[in-house]
């Protein structure tokens, strides 16, 4: 991913991820979020498509660092990112705050990447696209030194996302309850194997 490719990747994920708390932040916020991405040393992100951006994949090789270092160098700029939407629905104001909290909470442990987020426009999917971009995002985390890989999903009304991360050969490590109520799944998926595959 390139800074050239943010914007059609901020427009695929407000597509695909339609009513999600990160979309009703908005173009700006999540311009921010991408671009942060990019610019952390720890950042590991991939497109799929040439002139047109069907498919990405984002995340961080060090996600408390990431964090830490997101509230530090861009807190004003989310700030400013969520002031129309604080203004529509002030009730995501206590949200807001606990996401401030997050490096407390986002270390997976050490040597351990996360998969923040992943998209494939409607119209690509089931051309296995998701699969290569998570093993391209695989990958960069074995060259970069990572054991393991985590991501969160919900656990609800989302079959096919959660048989995809299975079939994949990532295992369910726990099920949790946001304090909003949505039942969320964290999967890892050892790298060993994928380290003996490069070899």
């Amino acid at each position: 991913m390139q800074y050239k490719d943010i914007e059609q990747v901020v427009q695929l994920h407000l597509r695909t991820f339609s009513g999600f708390f990160l979309s009703f932040l908005g173009k700006t916020f999540l311009q921010v979020l991408y671009v942060s991405i990019l610019d952390d040393p720890s950042g590991i992100a991939y497109i799929y498509g040439d002139s047109k951006v069907i498919g990405f994949v984002a995340g961080t090789s060090h996600p408390a660092g990431f964090y830490r270092q997101l509230i530090s160098k861009r807190l004003l700029h989310f700030i400013f990112a969520s002031i129309n939407p604080v203004i529509q629905r002030p009730g995501i104001i206590p949200r807001m705050l606990r996401a401030l909290n997050s490096p407390r909470e986002v270390d997976p442990g050490p040597a351990c990447a996360t998969l923040m987020s992943i998209a494939v426009a409607p119209e690509a999917q089931g051309l296995g696209i998701g699969k290569k971009l998570v093993g391209a995002f695989l990958a960069e985390a074995v060259r970069r030194g990572m054991m393991e890989v985590n991501l969160t999903t919900d656990a609800l009304n989302n079959e096919p996302v959660n048989q995809f991360y299975q079939r994949y050969g990532f295992s369910l490590a726990r099920s949790f309850t946001t304090p909003e109520g949505r039942l969320m799944n964290e999967y890892r998926i050892k790298l060993a194997a994928q380290i003996q595959e490069r070899r």
